[in-house]
């Protein structure tokens, strides 16, 4: 489930969409997201965060009056930008205080890459040497830093509990940051992410307590159809509530809407069961 494994199917895929005409997703420009039924009013802000690795830059929005539970977001490869920053408002005006973190600050700061980039050979040079410090240790220190400074907010309903959405490589953040606080996290979903049945985050699953949605595109089942029945097993194991489900039709990287393989059907249905696994947050 991860970048590398996809990347000839989803150039494949795009191929062919370009032989017959595409869209704007195909040359990788954001689509604009719907707006949710009775948005909220909504303020956001470019933070930066003190973690024990140094200062994250990222994102910060909110409704612009009252308390709401929290979501830490963790981008894709391609990291915090425009769409994730687009991903964030949707999720702000749906009612929630929403953190959108650059994983790669050790590194470098965010954006990093332009409009319509693929996983190409430079980018999978540039970014290689980064992902290598993001080791389990150094992403649940994150977590319990972004956890710390998400809490300090005034946005921040600290009564409810705390959601986190991650997706590809940020789908198994997510899992580092629900076993890191899970008094805290309750609610995590990941999309198309990599990964996810790793024998060391499999053994991560029961100091969780969180319910979750997990989002699997068709061509990573495709590569590893037995991942999700292990997470099925490990989560139904420590009695966590658990929706696994491959998405029909879709190429790794389907959700963000700057994705060259943006499945906008998909991505809404995906957007609405986030919103229901994070209803009871």
């Amino acid at each position: 489930m991860c970048d590398e494994l996809t990347a000839a199917d989803n150039a494949h895929f795009l191929l062919t969409r370009r032989e017959f005409g595409a869209g704007a997703a195909a040359a990788g420009v954001a689509v604009l997201l719907p707006v949710p039924a009775g948005a909220a009013e909504i303020a956001g802000r470019d933070v930066i965060i003190a973690t024990p690795d140094g200062s994250c830059d990222a994102y910060f929005v909110a409704p612009a009056t009252g308390r709401h539970p929290a979501v830490i977001v963790w981008p894709d490869i391609f990291g915090l930008r425009p769409a994730f920053r687009q991903m964030a408002d949707r999720l702000a005006q749906s009612g929630y205080a929403v953190l959108t973190v650059n994983q790669f600050y050790r590194s470098t700061k965010a954006p990093f890459v332009t409009p319509g980039q693929g996983f190409d050979d430079a980018l999978r040079a540039k970014v290689g040497p980064w992902r290598q410090l993001l080791t389990p240790d150094a992403s649940t220190r994150d977590a319990k830093a972004f956890v710390a400074w998400v809490d300090r907010q005034k946005e921040t309903d600290t009564r409810r509990g705390i959601g986190s959405t991650g997706y590809c490589m940020g789908g198994p953040m997510v899992m580092y940051t629900a076993a890191a606080v899970p008094a805290r996290v309750h609610g995590g979903a990941t999309f198309h992410g990599g990964g996810l049945a790793a024998d060391g985050l499999i053994a991560l699953v029961p100091q969780m307590k969180a319910h979750w949605l997990i989002a699997i595109a068709e061509n990573d089942d495709a590569r590893a159809p037995e991942d999700k029945d292990k997470l099925k097993a490990a989560f139904a194991a420590s009695s966590q509530p658990a929706e696994v489900e491959v998405y029909k039709g879709t190429m790794h990287g389907w959700c963000p809407p700057d994705s060259q393989v943006y499945n906008a059907d998909q991505a809404n249905r995906a957007w609405e069961r986030l919103l229901a696994t994070f209803a009871a947050l």
